[in-house]
């Protein structure tokens, strides 16, 4: 690593010579391989991004000049470079760097970036705060793994094209979100990068006029026509008003510079189309470009992944198995996925039914929306979505589902702590903000069996707007996992474990870390009463009335925000019945705050939401 352990700062970078960057590129890709090797995270992104990383820093002046990461999960060369080197073995752990750009990390990370299609929105108003400040600094947008399908993408370049001073979106076209991309605009940039006639036309232009710069750049302010007479097209982004360059090859550093070089010096809004490989340099990260997103433990030398062996199935997969296991007997089910088919398993019933399964690219409100009109015509929507990124498609769950009174089931993957990527995607919300929602049904499984038997309920009858929030990772029930089905009527708890002391009312699979305390203080002589919620909404009004009349110490334990969460929804009830002597209700759930990231073990005991936390409370309500 000669020339990168000499660099903690673009300012570092700037004394390189333009032919040292290829080297520099080479020494990145092999840090970043060695170091996910051993500390696992987001591969195929970072190393597709390099050599526009290496560009962007060498010839922008950040962090003055503001650089936006869209999918934040592409910037690993960028923390590398600006001063993190030393630091990066901690990434994504408990204590250490962010997964993502942070603004409270560094002042290199101009916003944070861990949802899509965010970028082109906060850059503009970057871009709006330096013209009203009277300031010259440029922004700068990267936008790739899919996120230019989003809706909010669109409304940015909408909006960038005619108010933008001096702003500049590098498209990183690889093809690929977590899995390859899909739609419209996908066939559209394809139509762009394959027309031959056009790209041998310009290269043939460029190598011709390059040692007259004058000329090159007379004649490239006109490309814009070449590429309509040949493309038999206008370009979409220069009808939003960008002026359009490219396409480029994305991991051709030194020419990357040069263009970038010439663009710098263009005011307003402009687009540079850059063609990238995912997972680029490393075999088989570009070989297997889905696995390799975040491949987890692996051999560096060999690319052998090293798998934990486990009896369990994880919560996604037993997803995926169940829904296809569904529609093989309800022609009504449909599954639906904003461009996350493998990373929910709905990639299971794509596979065996492709006309059934629609990935409909980075755009939860449209997901939702496409579900409700569905819906409106007999069929039954599996919509399955990450509990975080649902939240972008709040009004949509509003409007377009519970309002129009049809039957969609969403599926929140990644439910509660969600461990290494932290604030941006834990499940921390979902409980709160579908309670107030007329005409929902909010479930949560204990484990794998209740997951499959949720899912065999909501199709059973009609059901409105019937949630389903489990977790990321594995769960409980080893190879016992494929029940029969059983039908659970919503709002109906079960009790788990009798006892005498003191009540807990858990809600979901974090119900293991309360029947682990109850079995650990009935060695202690505690008794603990543990119910099983089910249900967030509606909830069991005659078990809760019964543990209300039986017990004066009662705990609510759950893996979403505390405030509005379940132990809300109890305390509400509660307090419309009579009471006979006082209560003390101990509400354990996700304090108020943005909870970091780390293992779940660990961020569950920061919370206060594990085992050991609840048998302090517990023995403080006995004392």
């Amino acid at each position: 690593m000669s020339l990168l352990d000499k660099i903690d700062s673009p300012a570092d970078l700037k004394k390189l010579s333009v032919t040292q960057l290829p080297q520099l590129c080479a020494e990145l890709r092999e840090f970043i391989i060695e170091t996910l090797a051993s500390n696992p995270g987001h591969l195929g992104s970072s190393l597709g991004t390099i050599e526009l990383t290496v560009a962007i820093h060498y010839v922008y002046d950040t962090p003055e000049d503001k650089l936006v990461w869209d999918v934040g999960h592409q910037a690993y060369a960028h923390k590398i470079l600006t001063g993190r080197r030393t630091r990066f073995d901690t990434n994504r752990k408990f204590g250490g760097l962010s997964g993502f750009p942070k603004r409270s990390e560094s002042e290199y990370d101009a916003f944070g970036g861990g949802h899509s299609s965010v970028s082109i929105s906060a850059a503009l108003g970057m871009d709006t705060a330096f013209r009203l400040t009277g300031r010259k600094n440029k922004s700068v947008v990267v936008i790739g793994d899919g996120a230019m399908t989003s809706g909010l993408a669109f409304e940015g370049i909408n909006n960038a094209g005619v108010g933008a001073d001096d702003l500049l979106v590098i498209l990183n076209d690889n093809d690929m979100s977590i899995d390859p991309n899909v739609g419209a605009l996908n066939r559209y940039l394809l139509s762009i990068t394959t027309s031959r006639r056009y790209n041998r036309i310009k290269q043939a232009t460029q190598k011709m006029l390059k040692p007259l710069p004058l000329l090159f750049n007379m004649v490239e302010r006109q490309i814009s026509s070449l590429k309509r007479m040949l493309l038999q097209r206008s370009n979409l982004f220069e009808s939003f008003g960008f002026r359009y360059f490219g396409p480029v090859d994305g991991h051709d550093v030194v020419k990357l510079v040069q263009v970038l070089q010439r663009m710098r010096h263009i005011g307003g809004p402009k687009l540079l189309h850059a063609l990238t490989v995912k997972g680029k340099g490393y075999a088989p990260a570009e070989k297997s470009q889905t696995t390799w997103h975040a491949p987890g433990l692996f051999d560096p030398e060999t690319g052998d992944r090293k798998k934990v062996k486990s009896e369990n199935k994880k919560f996604q997969d037993v997803f995926g198995h169940t829904l296809l296991e569904l529609a093989r007997v309800n022609p009504r089910i449909v599954g639906v996925t904003p461009a996350m088919p493998s990373g929910c398993s709905m990639n299971i019933m794509q596979e065996q039914m492709p006309d059934r399964v629609f990935d409909v690219g980075i755009a939860e409100g449209h997901a939702v929306t496409f579900s409700g009109g569905l819906a409106t015509q007999g069929m039954l929507p599996f919509c399955n979505i990450y509990s975080s990124f649902m939240q972008r498609a709040y009004d949509n769950v509003i409007h377009d589902v519970a309002l129009q009174g049809v039957d969609v089931v969403l599926c929140l993957d990644r439910a509660g702590l969600v461990g290494e990527d932290g604030s941006t995607h834990h499940g921390a919300f979902d409980i709160a903000y579908f309670r107030p929602i007329p005409k929902v049904t909010i479930a949560s499984p204990y484990d794998e069996n209740q997951l499959r038997d949720m899912m065999y309920s909501a199709q059973k009858e009609p059901c409105g707007a019937y949630v389903i929030r489990y977790p990321r990772g594995e769960g409980h029930c080893g190879e016992k996992w494929r029940n029969d089905f059983c039908y659970i009527k919503p709002g109906t708890a079960r009790l788990l474990r009798e006892g005498a002391d003191v009540a807990v009312l858990s809600f979901g699979p974090i119900g293991h870390q309360a029947a682990e305390a109850a079995e650990e203080l009935a060695q202690e002589g505690i008794s603990v009463h543990h119910v099983d919620l089910r249900f967030a909404k509606p909830l069991d009004h005659d078990m809760l009335c019964s543990v209300w009349d039986r017990f004066d110490k009662i705990i609510t334990l759950e893996d979403g925000v505390v405030a509005g969460g379940i132990g809300s929804a109890c305390l509400e009830l509660f307090s419309s019945l009579p009471s006979q002597r006082p209560h003390r209700v101990v509400r354990l759930g996700l304090p108020d705050m943005f909870v970091t990231h780390g293992k779940v073990g660990e961020l569950t005991a920061l919370c206060g939401i594990d085992k050991e936390s609840v048998k302090r409370h517990v023995r403080e309500l006995m004392m």
